[in-house]
């Protein structure tokens, strides 16, 4: 990631909860998105995240942290320069499209549609977009 002039379009990419879990964990990929989280604070970069990816971060630490690490996440990400992009008809139609054309869950459909929309490349380490990765750029973490 090379830093842009000043009148260039920011970078645009797209967090998949896999990716920001990798954060909040401290575990392989955390650099890279760290790094992600600078670049945007300076506004060298765009970070999008779906509402929906956003929630499977929430229940998948409720479930295996309990309710209080699951609020204290709530808490840590809201300060994070993420652009949290809402789930109208015309997105989770384009997910489900998605969804019914590759072998990727619901809320992955969401994070490729995003990163389509956006035109972003999408941060992942989750090895089901790589039935998608012809159509998107997939930064693997």
């Amino acid at each position: 990631m090379q830093k842009k002039s000043e009148n260039k379009i920011p970078d645009k990419y797209v967090l998949d909860s896999y990716a920001l879990l990798a954060f909040l964990a401290n575990e392989k990929g955390r650099d890279l998105v760290e790094n992600l989280f600078i670049l945007a604070m300076k506004k060298e970069v765009q970070l999008y995240m779906s509402i929906i990816n956003f929630g499977e971060i929430i229940y998948i630490i409720e479930r295996e942290e309990g309710l209080k690490n699951a609020q204290l996440a709530l808490a840590r990400i809201s300060k994070l320069p993420v652009k949290l992009v809402d789930a109208d008809l015309y997105f989770t139609l384009k997910a489900s499209y998605i969804k019914a054309n590759n072998t990727l869950s619901f809320a992955d459909a969401f994070a490729a549609s995003l990163a389509l929309e956006k035109n972003a490349s999408l941060v992942t380490g989750d090895k089901e977009f790589s039935s998608v990765e012809a159509k998107i750029n997939i930064i693997w973490i």
